[in-house]
């Protein structure tokens, strides 16, 4: 049962906060040569976290803060329960979709600082529940030695006039599924699911990073930082893909940007797609661009990971959860930003998406619970404009399925592969 902190218990907690943040090895990691001060504000309470050496959580206001978090004492509520409700589970989902709540003060201080944000409050969230700020590891650890199906390979392709070395994965046998990663990301994403005996028993699955994303190189010649992802650049490159690899009327499988292309691609080539399984997916998408991608006194190697983060639903294993976690921070200069401008900005399917002939491309859309950019309603919306389009809302999931919880996503993947295989 939850602690009644923000009650009768404040300064307790803070106590016990304080001590345990102290003992947290990522949080000790973070806060190395750290500068920071921000103020939570509940309601009538406060709390004021000054990370210098070591961190200090008191109700003590030093007036030294450069930001602070307030909201009235129901939204933190809800914050700190366990698992929190959507869209109250990260400071970003609810700074978007909670108006009660409001950051004052300096945001860039914020963006600056969100990796000691966010993981000095998910402390505060285990410890208001009674769990392990470090849960015990629920997998059997994978044997030494063990080879995993998964093939690695480059193969070259032309796009607007230059060669482009592109790195792919693939695994099983059967019908073709392309796998299509999210901004800023790479074909690592889809790991798990290569791995699957029971998806490569039916399924050749196969993965590829886009240029300039994990291990497909800039083309040369290429300025660094020059990538901005269009809807022509990214259909051109799946459609190299399809050619240089051989593919037959493969299904496409994407979230997020790639769940977008999967529309497009479900419009330009119904005829020659077995299908588009399209997560996390609209006709447009609005106040996505987020500037601290790029900012010259922001780390993106930190600050694009945390975003990411928060579009996470809570209940994803920690391991999976760290694992996008790291995966976005090795990003290159500004992938993500030129991503982002693709899927927050270029991107308008509004008078196209009801085009899309679902007799001859089938199309099937899913969205997570916790996805806060494009929300399970946003989503839907867009569904009802496509003549039989499939939807469904993915309880306990966020923006990033084939990721951040692997096997609960297979529990709506494999009957959404299922119904499109009967009809190939």
């Amino acid at each position: 049962m939850r602690v009644d902190f923000l009650q009768a218990r404040w300064a307790e907690f803070l106590a016990a906060l304080q001590a345990a943040a102290r003992a947290d090895a990522e949080l000790a990691a973070f806060s190395t040569n750290a500068d920071c001060c921000f103020l939570l504000v509940a309601g009538e309470h406060a709390a004021e976290f000054s990370f210098s050496s070591p961190l200090v959580v008191s109700e003590t206001r030093s007036g030294k803060q450069s930001f602070a978090l307030e909201a009235p004492t129901a939204v933190w509520e809800k914050f700190f329960s366990s698992p929190p409700p959507a869209p109250y589970h990260g400071i970003y989902a609810m700074k978007m979709r909670v108006p009660e709540f409001k950051v004052s003060g300096s945001e860039l201080a914020l963006a600056q600082n969100m990796h000691l944000v966010r993981r000095v409050l998910e402390i505060g969230r285990d410890l208001a529940n009674g769990v392990s700020a470090s849960p015990a590891r629920k997998n059997a650890p994978v044997k030494a030695g063990t080879r995993e199906p998964i093939r690695g390979g480059y193969v070259w392709v032309e796009l607007e006039g230059r060669p482009n070395r592109i790195y792919y994965e693939e695994a099983g046998a059967g019908h073709d599924l392309l796998c299509l990663h999210t901004a800023g990301s790479d074909a690592r994403q889809f790991y798990k699911l290569l791995n699957d005996a029971g998806l490569g028993a039916e399924w050749r699955m196969l993965a590829f990073d886009l240029p300039w994303h994990g291990k497909s190189l800039p083309p040369e010649g290429a300025a660094i930082g020059d990538w901005e992802l269009t809807t022509e650049r990214y259909v051109a490159a799946i459609e190299a893909v399809i050619a240089a690899l051989g593919l037959q009327r493969p299904v496409l499988l994407g979230s997020s940007m790639a769940g977008q292309i999967c529309l497009e691609m479900a419009l330009r080539w119904g005829e020659r797609l077995g299908g588009v399984i399209a997560c996390e997916a609209s006709e447009r998408i609005v106040g996505r661009t987020v500037p601290w991608t790029r900012h010259p006194q922001v780390n993106d190697a930190t600050f694009v990971p945390e975003w990411v983060h928060g579009l996470i639903a809570p209940q994803s294993p920690p391991e999976r959860a760290r694992e996008v976690w790291w995966e976005y921070s090795q990003g290159g200069y500004g992938v993500f930003w030129g991503d982002i401008r693709f899927y927050g900005r270029e991107w308008d399917a509004r008078e196209r998406v009801g085009r899309i002939d679902t007799k001859q491309c089938p199309v099937i859309m899913l969205t997570g619970e916790y996805d806060y950019s494009c929300t399970p309603e946003i989503s839907r919306a867009t569904a009802a404009k496509i003549p039989g389009a499939q939807f469904e809302v993915m309880p306990g999931i966020g923006h990033f399925p084939m990721a951040e919880n692997p096997a609960l996503f297979l529990e709506y993947l494999r009957p959404a592969l299922a119904s499109l295989r009967e009809k190939l």
